[in-house]
């Protein structure tokens, strides 16, 4: 972006759309990991129940993150639900941390692409 300033007021306005589409795609990446933190959360780990390997909180009318009871149901790996909950809800907090970075640095982009960055230097 730095490159597109060489040039003048144009160029600078070139390089404010860029980092508009740059921090575009930045959102895109916090809303897809957003939604996946929030299906890992709502449909829990994968383990071993008994003998099979399943998802056993998928589909369940009642939250296994309200009931810690249920989470004996799975026997292994060993604290796999504790560690499903801390890596999405990580993932969470920082997936909505990039969406507001991003969102803000789109009308920051925005402004600089439409009112410009030239500030009059006395050359003529």
């Amino acid at each position: 972006i730095h490159v597109t300033g060489q040039q003048g007021c144009c160029a600078n306005r070139c390089g404010m759309f860029l980092s508009i589409a740059f921090a575009a795609v930045g959102v895109a990446g916090a809303l897809y990991s957003f939604i996946v933190a929030m299906l890992g959360l709502i449909n829990g780990p994968y383990c071993r129940v008994l003998l099979l390997w399943t998802t056993p909180f998928k589909d369940r009318e009642n939250s296994y993150l309200n009931n810690r009871d249920l989470w004996g149901l799975c026997t292994a790996p060993k604290n796999v639900v504790e560690f499903n909950i801390g890596l999405f809800a990580i993932l969470l907090v920082t997936s909505s941390l990039q969406l507001a970075l991003c969102c803000t640095q789109m009308i920051n982009g925005l402004f600089g692409c439409l009112c410009g960055t030239c500030t009059n230097k006395g050359v003529i």
